[in-house]
């Protein structure tokens, strides 16, 4: 898959690496922790790997709409969700899955790699980030940095810091 995405931001620029996001979440002065583990592209198979770990997990969907609108969705891993009811949620029409290369160009991840920390690479605010309002109920959540083969517990509250300082204070929703 990663022959057929082309490895730009639609400005031209590279993505932030993992280390570049580590380096703003420590000048932001965000405490965090890393694991490594295998590839993870699923939900699934995160689940399935998992041993130990705390705070809230996630599911990260990259929608646009047939305007071009996009969004990043974050909910709480075991949601099942109706694209039709999020749509009227989000005031949108019809929504569908962003295509890999639309995920590069404008959140500068990988299908599998979908995180709210990829708010840094979208420098144009062109992506709306949208969140469970029921993720607030978890102390820390854990994500993607920007790559498939780490998972990153931050707090909750320095995770929507991040997103503010990124340019990208989320809406809330409750699904």
């Amino acid at each position: 898959m990663r022959s057929n995405v082309q490895t730009r931001l639609v400005d031209g620029t590279k993505p932030a690496t993992p280390k570049a996001l580590f380096q703003k979440l420590s000048e932001l002065e965000i405490l965090y922790k890393t694991v490594f583990h295998e590839p993870l592209f699923t939900v699934e198979e995160a689940q399935a790997t998992r041993t130990n770990v705390s705070g809230g997990f996630t599911k990260n969907l990259f929608l646009k709409n047939k305007k071009g609108e996009m969004w990043l969705l974050v909910c709480q891993e075991g949601h099942r969700l109706n694209l039709k009811t999020v749509a009227k949620d989000l005031k949108s029409n019809r929504l569908s899955f962003g295509s890999p290369n639309r995920l590069m160009q404008f959140l500068g991840v990988l299908p599998g790699a979908v995180t709210p920390f990829s708010a840094i690479n979208d420098r144009q605010s062109q992506v709306l980030f949208v969140l469970d309002r029921s993720l607030l109920k978890f102390t820390e959540l854990n994500f993607h940095p920007l790559d498939n083969t780490m998972t990153t517990r931050i707090p909750t509250q320095d995770l929507l810091r991040f997103l503010e300082y990124a340019d990208h204070s989320p809406q809330f929703i409750d699904l």
